[in-house]
């Protein structure tokens, strides 16, 4: 990964933090996503003094507001030339029903619909990248999980979990869009599931309405470094150099669920995810 420049959102906790560790250890820039500034800057530290790789860089942005991630993408390319690979990493699993700042219903918003737009934006950095690769984190809660294009909000119907099994299917979704429209171009596209990870994903942003049973469950969990290693093959690995479309568990090619592979849903929430992202044109 020597020369390679990597951005992960949600790096600094979790998979994305050890995904970010494993590949500064490899040499490659990292530039990492942080909601917190505090926090990002702390575990941007931590790499930075572990993996003896000081070209770690951080960036800080709520992704459940779509303007603050353009705001972000805008700082990404004043600084850096190309981007080899993109980690759409960030996720989260509220208890109660919220809404982003633009009033979209809030793991849509930053599961999919952030990404969806960082992806967009970020896309002419990848290009210049010789092989440039888009990750998208998503989970097996995708197989159960369906696209409610009636109530994309989930404001007549919802629950959690189907509003967290609606945004991985959208990753898987999104990933395949991806690979339809990129590889042409030599960009490859691919999702996965990192296994059930100890990590604050499902915890609440207030850590007083934490889930106690996540927590204890926690217990029986992949460690964050072990749920990593399928990012990280993914981004690092010459054997997956030429792959695209394809779901990925415990760094092995699966078949993800039946409706992922429904090119009509494919084309229909990328109609809808330029629209609610209020992207006029789209720039893959």
């Amino acid at each position: 990964m020597q020369c390679k420049t990597v951005f992960i959102t949600g790096a600094n906790s979790g998979i994305g933090k050890a995904s970010s560790m494993a590949l500064a250890k490899m040499g490659a820039r990292v530039l990492m996503h942080a909601r917190d500034e505090a926090k990002g800057n702390s575990a941007r530290e931590e790499i930075i003094k572990e993996s003896c790789n000081k070209d770690i860089d951080l960036f800080i942005c709520d992704l459940a507001d779509l303007e603050d991630v353009k705001r972000m993408t805008e700082k990404i390319k004043l600084k850096y030339p190309q981007l080899d690979v993109l980690l759409n990493n960030a996720g989260i699993m509220t208890r109660d029903r919220q809404e982003t700042v633009q009033g979209f219903e809030y793991q849509f918003g930053v599961n999919h619909l952030s990404h969806f737009l960082l992806t967009q934006l970020l896309i002419d950095m990848i290009r210049k990248s010789p092989s440039g690769r888009i990750i998208n984190v998503s989970s097996a809660a995708h197989f159960v999980g369906k696209i409610h294009f009636d109530d994309i909000n989930l404001k007549n119907s919802y629950s959690n979990f189907r509003a967290y099994s609606q945004a991985k299917l959208a990753n898987v979704l999104f990933t395949n869009a991806l690979c339809h429209r990129l590889q042409v171009e030599g960009i490859t596209s691919n999702s996965l599931h990192p296994g059930v990870v100890a990590s604050r994903f499902a915890h609440a942003r207030d850590p007083k309405k934490s889930n106690l049973f996540i927590k204890w469950a926690g217990n029986f969990m992949l460690s964050p470094e072990k749920g990593a290693e399928t990012s990280v093959y993914l981004a690092s690995s010459p054997e997956v150099e030429d792959r695209s479309g394809q779901y990925y568990k415990k760094m092995k090619p699966v078949s993800s669920s039946k409706t992922s592979y429904n090119l009509d849903s494919v084309q229909k929430l990328w109609d809808l995810s330029l629209e609610m992202t209020g992207l006029e044109k789209s720039f893959i």
